[in-house]
């Protein structure tokens, strides 16, 4: 008999946390690594912020505090929301969480009942599938259209009486599309046709490319605000990763139950990092600019050189800090790829089946110019003698 139960025993684990993780363990060893699996910015986070964590700190706001936060920190958020992203929340229809992950696993968990399905566009990022399967409901993978774009016609396909709900994310992870206002408004139509929610996870909407927009789709009326739970956090735009911050907002009732949940998993999010991201919100975001600016570079660089190596193919990706280029050797899988890349180059990627897309791969520009350009040059030898 299994002391472990069902539900564990049933999720995968993590290929991007494992791939990483053994990087670092090779590193470790003394092995000269480049990783380009890291899904977390190479920025310190700005000294402003640790500046408040310290004084945070100095000042013993060290215990607990509401599960959903602080109340300075929700209207900082709501402030945000109305400024940034065009769309108008109370305090009491934010919660803050321990990161975005948790913040989407609190939306899963209240929002889907066993036997409910979820529609989930192809690629995703790898917890959707399991968070959804967590809370007993299934994921229904949606095909992409012509050139990778959300594929509408497929989605209004897929639903049925069990369908609950859509999971967005835009900026994408892992490939880097930005969602237009016309597909935005799409989705959104279908939703409200049938009743859905739509998640939308908006932890890469700073990192956005070449004069385009983020739209937050909850911004498109009050009807499809009133469908919509945004999820977010502070970890990519500020490069707090490690901070463990991130934020819900939608409807009072939604807010209310996530709060109700968190009450009896984690309480409030940490005391000190509540401060710091306030700081991150209030102070001066010119650490912001300067980090998209030089992903921007970096992601030039990457994808120029992807596009001249032979047996793979590279889109430039609109957004985020990632690129996904297309394996073209028939019959190898993107874990073989993967593998082989790590134990014969010592260059660390996320193989695509991670996120749905078995003939393609992750590589994150989340790192300095030398690392980047000492990974592609190793990645070009190995794609040379790839047959």
């Amino acid at each position: 008999m299994t002391m472990i139960s069902d539900r564990v025993r049933g999720i995968s684990p993590s290929l991007t946390l494992g791939i990483t993780a053994k990087a670092k363990e090779l590193k470790k060893r003394g092995v000269d690594v480049t990783n380009l699996g890291a899904g977390e910015p190479d920025f310190p986070t700005p000294n402003n912020i640790r500046e408040a964590a310290k004084r945070a700190i100095d000042n013993s706001f060290t215990y607990y505090t509401p599960t959903s936060g602080i109340e300075e920190l929700r209207e900082a958020i709501a402030e945000k929301l109305k400024r940034f992203n065009r769309v108008e929340y109370q305090p009491q229809e934010i919660v803050l969480s321990c990161g975005g992950k948790h913040s989407l696993y609190n939306i899963m968990q209240v929002l889907l009942n066993p036997g409910d399905e979820a529609l989930l566009p192809i690629p995703y990022w790898v917890s959707y599938l399991e968070q959804v399967k967590l809370a007993g409901a299934r994921p229904v993978l949606i095909p992409t259209g012509e050139k990778g774009r959300i594929n509408i016609d497929a989605m209004r396909e897929a639903v049925n009486e069990k369908t609950r709900m859509i999971i967005l994310n835009t900026p994408s992870n892992p490939d880097g599309k930005v969602l237009s206002r016309r597909e935005l408004e799409a989705i959104a139509d279908l939703a409200l046709e049938y009743g859905l929610w739509i998640v939308s996870d908006e932890v890469y909407e700073a990192f956005v490319y070449d004069g385009l927009e983020h739209v937050s789709i909850a911004s498109l009326s009050e009807e499809v605000r009133g469908r919509t739970v945004i999820s977010n956090s502070f970890s990519k735009t500020y490069s707090m990763t490690g901070w463990r911050i991130g934020y819900t907002a939608g409807p009072v009732e939604v807010a209310s139950a996530i709060g109700r949940l968190q009450d009896h998993m984690t309480s409030n999010p940490t005391s000190i990092s509540q401060i710091a991201a306030l700081e991150a919100l209030r102070g001066p975001q010119d650490s912001v600019k300067r980090m998209v600016q030089e992903f921007s570079n970096r992601r030039r660089l990457m994808v120029s050189r992807l596009s001249n190596m032979e047996n793979v193919e590279c889109e430039m990706p609109q957004g985020a800090f990632y690129a996904f280029p297309k394996i073209k050797v028939p019959g190898l899988s993107s874990m073989e790829f993967a593998e082989r890349l790590l134990n014969e180059a010592k260059v660390a990627v996320i193989p695509g089946i991670a996120f749905g897309k078995d003939e393609y791969l992750r590589l994150s520009y989340a790192t300095s110019i030398q690392e980047i350009e000492k990974g592609m040059d190793r990645m070009a030898d190995f794609c040379r003698r790839l047959h």
